[in-house]
Formats: C-alpha cells, sequence, structure tokens
C-alpha cells in the first residue's frame, strides 16, 4: 500500500494564500496520475478555451496588457489572465505547454506535441464574417499537414530533428483533447431563434463527427472530448440577450443559450458514444464541463470566487462590467470620454475574466475538477487522485 502526498501551489487567490491539496491513496502503483495520463504527445483542437497563441499569431487579433499577468507576465497569446485548462492539464501529465502551430517564433519545440486551436473558430466552416478562418476542419488539415512534413523531414535528416518533432508511432499513442462547438452555438443567437439553433445543432455534429474520423484515419486513437459550458451565463451574452429579466434563468444567465448548450452536451455525448462503439479499438473521453462550469457559477462562494458573472477586466462595473464597444486592455472614446478597460484588483476573486473568457483561478479549479475523473464517460475516478480545491 502506498501513501503519496504532493502539494501544487496555485495562483494567488484571497490573502495571497491558497494550494491544490493532491491526496493519493492506491493499492496499485500503476493507477497513479503518470500512468493513467501518460501518452507521449497531446495534440490538441478547439477555439479561444485552449488557443495558446494561433490566432494572434496568424495576425488576426492582437492582446495587450493586463492579459497574461497572472502567469506570464505579459501576453502570451491566450485569452485569460494566466493559464488555460489545456495548461493545467498538461502540467498534469508532467508535459510542457503546447506550442501553437502557427508561432514560429521563439524556437518551438513540437516533439511532445502541438496545439492546433484557434480563439473564435467553429465546427462549422467560417464563412466571410466568421472571427476565425481555422475551422475544425482546417484545423485537421493543418494537422494532416504537421503530421506529413514532419515526418518527412525526420525520413530526410536522419537524426537532426528528432529532439523537435514527433515520430510516427506518437500519432497513435498520444492524445487528441478537442474542445469546440461553443462558437457555433453562441454565435447563431445573433441571426437565428432559439428552435433554429436548436435545429442546427444535428448538422453541426455531423461535421464534427466527420472531423474525428479523419483523425482516426490518421491514426488517432486516444480523444478526449470536452463538451461546452454554459454559455447564457457569460458576460457577453448576458450583456446582449439578457436585458429582459423573464429571459434569465435563477442564477442570471440567459436561458436560451444555457438550454442550447445542453441539447447540444447532450448530443455530443451520444456521438462519442457511437464513434466509441463504430471504432472499438479507439479510446473516446467524454468531459462534462458543461456541468463544472455550472457548479461552480452555483455555489461561487462556496469555492471562494466572489463575482461569479462579471468580468474582471472590462468597464462598467456592476453587474457585468461588459460593454461590447471596448474589449480588454482597450483604450477608446465612448459617449466622449476617453475609456480604458482595465482589469480588477484580485482576478482570482472573478470567475469570468473578460466577458468571455475564464480566469486563470477558475480554469485551475475547473482543470482539478476534470481531473478527478468523475466527470467523464467513462468515469475513471475509481483510477484517478481525487483534487480537492482550497481557497483561504
Amino acid at each position: 500500500m502506498i501513501w503519496v502526498f504532493v502539494f501544487i501551489p496555485m495562483a494567488p487567490i484571497v490573502n495571497n494564500l491558497s494550494i491544490v491539496l493532491l491526496f493519493i491513496f492506491i493499492s496499485f502503483l500503476p493507477s497513479s496520475l503518470s500512468t493513467i495520463l501518460k501518452y507521449p504527445a497531446i495534440i490538441n483542437l478547439g477555439d479561444s478555451n485552449s488557443d495558446t497563441g494561433n490566432l494572434i499569431s496568424a495576425g488576426i487579433e492582437s492582446v495587450n496588457p493586463p492579459y497574461g499577468q497572472t502567469y506570464f507576465n505579459l501576453p502570451s497569446g491566450r485569452y485569460c489572465d494566466g493559464r488555460l485548462i489545456v495548461d493545467f492539464l498538461l502540467d498534469a501529465m508532467d508535459m510542457p505547454f503546447l506550442n501553437p502551430y502557427l508561432d514560429s517564433l521563439g524556437l518551438p519545440n513540437f516533439k511532445k506535441g502541438c496545439n492546433f486551436a484557434a480563439a473564435g473558430s467553429t465546427i462549422l466552416p467560417a464563412n466571410p464574417t466568421s472571427v476565425s478562418p481555422f475551422s475544425f476542419d482546417l484545423q485537421i488539415s493543418q494537422f494532416i499537414r504537421f503530421k506529413t512534413r514532419s515526418l518527412e523531414l525526420l525520413s530526410k535528416t536522419g537524426r537532426r530533428y528528432e529532439k523537435y518533432l514527433p515520430p510516427l508511432d506518437y500519432y497513435s499513442k498520444g492524445l487528441y483533447m478537442i474542445d469546440i462547438g461553443q462558437n457555433d452555438i453562441a454565435g447563431a443567437f445573433y441571426s437565428k431563434s432559439l428552435d433554429q439553433v436548436l435545429a442546427s445543432i444535428p448538422s453541426i455534429l455531423e461535421t464534427f463527427e466527420a472531423g474525428l474520423k479523419r483523425l482516426y484515419v490518421e491514426g488517432g486513437r486516444n480523444f478526449w472530448i470536452h463538451n461546452t459550458g454554459p454559455l447564457g451565463c457569460l458576460a457577453q451574452n448576458i450583456a446582449k440577450f439578457g436585458t429582459d429579466p423573464t429571459k434569465l434563468d435563477e442564477f442570471g444567465c440567459v436561458s436560451s443559450h444555457n438550454q442550447a448548450a445542453k441539447l447540444f452536451n447532450l448530443q455530443l455525448h451520444a456521438l462519442s458514444n457511437k464513434f466509441q462503439a463504430q471504432f472499438p479499438d479507439s479510446n473516446v473521453t467524454y468531459v462534462d464541463i458543461f456541468s463544472i462550469k455550472s457548479n461552480l457559477i452555483a455555489n461561487y462562494s462556496r469555492f471562494g470566487f466572489e463575482n461569479p458573472l462579471m468580468a474582471c477586466c472590462g468597464v462598467g462595473g456592476a453587474p457585468l462590467n461588459y460593454d461590447t464597444r471596448i474589449t480588454c486592455g482597450q483604450t477608446k472614446v465612448i459617449d466622449g470620454i476617453s475609456v480604458t478597460a482595465k482589469a480588477c484588483n484580485d482576478s482570482s476573486e472573478y470567475i469570468n475574466w473578460d466577458g468571455i473568457h475564464y480566469t486563470e483561478a477558475a480554469n485551475n479549479f475547473v482543470s482539478s475538477q476534470i481531473l478527478t475523473g468523475k466527470y467523464s464517460d467513462p468515469p475513471f475516478s475509481d483510477q484517478m487522485p481525487f483534487f480537492l480545491s482550497l481557497k483561504f
């Protein structure tokens, strides 16, 4: 019988005192964290929830301080004050942060994987008004190009690039993490009714399924599929669609957006099970992000947060501190007055960072809950350590 105590520092919380207590009681060593999450490489696809710099590297957008202030001390290409869920998951796997595919600077190393996620991306193909041209299908095409070119370089140059590129077997043994769909649903509400949004979900997921099959053909066998969170609880959506109090639920979230997210997740779950049955040599894990984030918002004070819906970085003050005309870090003249969207004093008290994305503190909480294994199908709580997040 083995007892292991591990202490991992978190982002600063109230009174600058915070830790994650990881207590593992295991009878057999193979059930340890390092064994369960032992993958040689990680391939990540998605949107801003896991983009580590692709949209910024593409020159489509830019982020300025205070982005990155909590952990990187400067903008890192992430739409956050610090680390994302994917960063915390990679850290738990004892893996380095993923370099974005489009970042050519900083001597990127892709030996342990690559990140193709780009902010604003959708499952459906992009159109001329899309924030990001890098839809799910295009990200997969980028991955195929990455794989093909990497193997070419390895075969032609001997050992010259071994330290920087993954070998062939990493593509079948690696983990494919996918978090996308939020922009398909949230964006649809700007031009469609609730019924129309709900009716569009099957076609969105048909495109997603086709993408999964492409990854499978390329050798992918291990998949983590994150569902979408409670979109109606984002300040951006509340500001736009929640001006009528009757449209809000008991937590102040837009009911229609959360209803659509739930149906999307229900069908995504069914698709994941179908894919697993159709390709029994694959390992598909469906991760219920919606339940984790909903629990966090409903019980925010219990987990040490002070503001469940209000953006940390924005303008306007309570209740949302969000204005569609100005984004975090920008300075603009609004109604004849120069205004700067500044960060709050302590982002660890907030769940929402900029009206759309979560703070590092909230991402830390979500990742710790994912790693309990109890929010996944199939669940792996009997094989994984439990992360207990303590905030003081």
